[in-house]
């Protein structure tokens, strides 16, 4: 039996694609606390904050989120899987990366309508196993313009019962970019980057749980976090904001060691990406500032 066939046998796919097309619609303010709190989080410049001012690009990671009783939570902190998104009998469940385009920016007052749509439901065979992507595109509404539309990709993976096996062949060394800025990944960085998010999965501040129960070396670095701090990197390298912004996770970081933003300019914009010292690419980003 090939791995497509293997993996179909494994998960009823036919009923998982049942949820393509399945669409959700939730609003949400931007207030002033909301952008002080984010700027705070992220280290940003202080900068005007006040209502009608141009919120930071990325704060739209923080509107509406699931809001549900602590009842309603799975085991990893998530909230249990069905409703919007399809139930996946996969537990562990990370953000693998996206693509934003920019349109206007949102501004600090603003009522933002998230209109977000599942577009596929694909799964896979991959080095650790079992895996299944899952696509949805969010676009950003105010009064009826649409600021933003995104791409966001979802992976559900196997359970792990030890630590994931070193590759045969290690991943090359990625170095430093001709722009590098160092960050130190701190709990409380990690945890105020869950509170403002609301995002309860426990491998970003429970460490017991991610170590014994995950069987990761440390706390993980949110995917979305680094995604934030590269695009601010990106606007600071630029002096202005970026149109599009892709962003794909290619391994994990954790809280037991500083990792470095790096840019490199290309045709279109910048390269960037994260990693730790002497280590592999772990978040790998394309910045564009033009149309």
């Amino acid at each position: 039996m090939n791995s497509t066939s293997s993996t179909q046998a494994e998960l009823d796919v036919e009923f998982l694609r049942g949820w393509i097309g399945r669409e959700m619609t939730a609003e949400d303010v931007i207030s002033e606390e909301l952008a002080k709190r984010y700027t705070a989080v992220l280290d940003l410049p202080s900068s005007s904050l006040e209502k009608g001012a141009v919120a930071p690009q990325l704060i739209h990671f923080c509107l509406a989120p699931a809001v549900v009783s602590g009842k309603e939570l799975g085991e990893d902190g998530h909230p249990a899987k069905g409703g919007f998104l399809p139930p996946i009998p996969l537990p562990r469940r990370m953000w693998a990366g996206g693509e934003i385009h920019f349109f206007s920016p949102l501004r600090i007052g603003d009522k933002v309508c998230r209109h977000s749509r599942i577009v596929d439901v694909v799964p896979k065979k991959g080095r650790s196993g079992l895996l299944c992507f899952v696509t949805v595109e969010h676009e950003m509404k105010v009064d009826g313009e649409t600021k933003i539309r995104e791409r966001q990709d979802i992976v559900y993976r196997e359970a792990a019962t030890k630590p994931a096996p070193q590759p045969a062949a290690p991943l090359p060394a990625i170095g430093r970019g001709e722009h590098t800025h160092d960050i130190t990944p701190t709990t409380p960085l990690l945890f105020r980057y869950s509170a403002i998010t609301f995002n309860s999965h426990r491998i970003h501040y429970d460490r017991n749980y991610a170590v014994n129960e995950e069987h990761y070396p440390a706390l993980v670095v949110h995917g979305p976090l680094q995604a934030s701090l590269l695009i601010h990197f990106a606007a600071k390298i630029k002096g202005t904001l970026p149109k599009q912004f892709l962003f794909q996770s290619r391994s994990p970081l954790f809280d037991d060691a500083d990792f470095s933003l790096n840019a490199t300019v290309n045709e279109k914009g910048l390269s960037l990406w994260t990693c730790r010292e002497g280590g592999a690419v772990a978040m790998k980003a394309e910045v564009v500032f033009d149309d």
